[in-house]
């Protein structure tokens, strides 16, 4: 199993996976850059390399979590090209890096009258930043945490959005755990039913990186609150236990975005290997 958890790349791209490999973690995630920023970040492709070669010869996998203002339904024309731009930047770092994609948050709700507005837009700004994209590395979408009924919760909406897309294949995804039982989608009781629906969409086909939660709050609640893994929410060990057992999971990175004040990363990994490691 590749257990890891997000690390800050205050220490450069390859301190970030030096400070996986002290953590005991075979994975991690990292923001490309300024999180609470588009700006495009003219980067340092030395450390990036070295980045990119630690991480082979340690066998360390790799994801980055695109900035928090970046949106794939933006409201207005300006916002919308500083998004592009920001993405190929985003994307240009994760390749250099030699990370398997960048996370990026399904779109939201544009109009309560016109539902199929927002899918349309997110397929448009989709289109425009690949068609633009030569490199080797994924966008991920990851699945929202909305009430039930909300956009972007569902499997299905993950995996149409990805097959209208025009090149398909730079398209994979992220689940995460918490945004998951949040929604509704999984309720700690129906992962049977999550699992064969996924595999009957091709979902699990190209599934990249799984963001490993728990939940502060009741599944359903629509509340994004993340709690560490034991004892510390609403999902069980044993509801965890079933899903992380799958086979279609076996190869796929675990990044824990836990609270790291309540349970430090180096515990709670070193906790996720005695429990699941194989």
């Amino acid at each position: 199993m590749k257990f890891g958890c997000h690390i800050s790349i205050r220490e450069g791209y390859l301190g970030a996976a030096k400070q996986a490999a002290a953590l005991n973690a075979s994975a991690f995630q990292y923001f490309p850059k300024n999180p609470r920023s588009l700006s495009i970040k003219e980067f340092n492709k030395e450390d990036s390399a070295l980045c990119k070669r630690f991480c082979t010869e340690n066998a360390i996998e790799s994801v980055t979590h695109t900035p928090y203002p970046t949106s794939l339904t933006p409201r207005d024309e300006n916002k919308r090209n500083k998004i592009i731009e920001s993405l190929l930047n985003d994307l240009e770092i994760t390749d250099a890096c030699g990370s398997i994609g960048a996370v990026v948050h399904f779109g939201k709700l544009i109009s309560n009258d016109d539902r199929l507005a927002s899918y349309q837009l997110m397929i448009e700004m989709l289109n425009e930043v690949l068609s633009q994209w030569k490199g080797n590395c994924k966008i991920l979408l990851e699945n929202n945490a909305g009430i039930p009924g909300s956009i972007g919760t569902t499997l299905e909406e993950l995996a149409q959005v990805r097959n209208l897309c025009d090149q398909s294949e730079k398209i994979g995804f992220c689940l995460d755990t918490c945004h998951a039982f949040a929604s509704g989608l999984w309720d700690g009781e129906n992962w049977n039913d999550v699992l064969g629906r996924g595999i009957e969409l091709g979902f699990f086909d190209h599934l990249e990186v799984i963001h490993f939660n728990n939940s502060k709050y009741e599944p359903g609640s629509g509340k994004d609150r993340h709690a560490n893994i034991f004892g510390h929410g609403y999902i069980s060990e044993k509801q965890f236990d079933q899903l992380i057992k799958s086979p279609q999971l076996a190869n796929i990175p675990f990044i824990l975005e836990t609270p790291k004040e309540e349970v430090p990363h180096n515990e709670e990994i070193q906790q996720l290997h005695e429990k699941w490691g194989r």
